[in-house]
């Protein structure tokens, strides 16, 4: 298991590309809409560590307070079921089983830390 990325929540999606890019430096990456949970993601990353930030626009969501920025923390896992499986076994919180968003390539699933972050899995063959 590696981390894949941190994901922010951001109030305007092309103001936080701008910050990312132009201010810190950070190269673009991948960004779409995700109908299914009305939110629109991007990535940029760090050319000299190759560690990556995912920028969250939740369409729904007017306002944040404070411990909405930090959305979630992604790992990479080899085998996402049996990640999920030994997890559950560990009584680790499982947030949301195994599945595959629409027009994605990667099984990914949502487990809890005891402090209530979200893990997000991804599989990565």
């Amino acid at each position: 298991m590696r981390i894949s990325h941190t994901s922010i929540t951001v109030r305007d999606m092309d103001e936080s590309l701008r910050f990312y890019t132009q201010v810190m430096g950070l190269s673009p990456g991948a960004r779409r809409q995700i109908p299914e949970n009305r939110a629109e993601i991007a990535f940029v990353s760090d050319p000299e560590s190759g560690m990556r930030i995912e920028l969250t626009h939740w369409q729904d969501k007017k306002g944040l307070v404070e411990g909405d920025l930090l959305d979630h923390i992604g790992f990479e896992v080899p085998d996402l079921q049996a990640t999920i499986a030994a997890m559950r076994k560990a009584g680790v919180k499982i947030l949301k089983e195994p599945y595959t968003l629409k027009g994605g390539q990667h099984p990914i699933a949502f487990v809890s830390d005891p402090n209530g972050v979200w893990i997000e899995l991804v599989e990565q063959s």
